[in-house]
């Protein structure tokens, strides 16, 4: 029974699709007037990014939430060679952090509309639960 319930969340689970590139993200907010979070992240390094990710943007919670009202962008910056993103994705990820994090805090967390405004940043982890979490959020959006 166990199995069973897993596997209809698998094939019912809402479905969200982190972006590597802004740009996209943009032009899409702007067609569907979403807002953009975007998590700086350094994902094979940093203990909060990492708890950060597995704790509330991997929650259900967030990801049910997520999936119809945000579109999500991740600029992360392994250190392990073997975790490097191709040369294209290290150019995107630098010139996001060029614009919203050139202090390069990992993690930051930060909340746009579709014109690029920061509503909100988070520095660090966030030491909320997912259901705070996406009550934050919850609190910029115009509809």
């Amino acid at each position: 029974m166990r199995l069973l319930s897993i596997l209809l969340f698998t094939l019912f689970a809402p479905s969200v699709n982190w972006l590597g590139d802004f740009n996209t993200a943009k032009i899409e907010a702007a067609k569907t007037h979403k807002m953009i979070l975007i998590n700086f992240s350094g994902s094979d390094w940093c203990g909060p990014c990492i708890r950060l990710r597995k704790e509330i943007l991997e929650s259900s919670n967030f990801e049910e939430y997520a999936a119809d009202h945000l579109l999500l962008v991740r600029a992360d910056f392994p250190r392990q060679k073997k975790n490097q993103p191709g040369k294209d994705q290290i150019k995107l990820n630098e010139a996001l952090a060029e614009k919203y994090n050139s202090e390069g805090k990992f993690p930051y967390t930060l909340l746009v509309d579709e014109n690029g405004k920061v509503l909100k940043a988070w520095d660090g982890y966030p030491n909320e639960t997912p259901d705070q979490f996406v009550t934050d959020v919850r609190k910029y959006e115009t509809r």
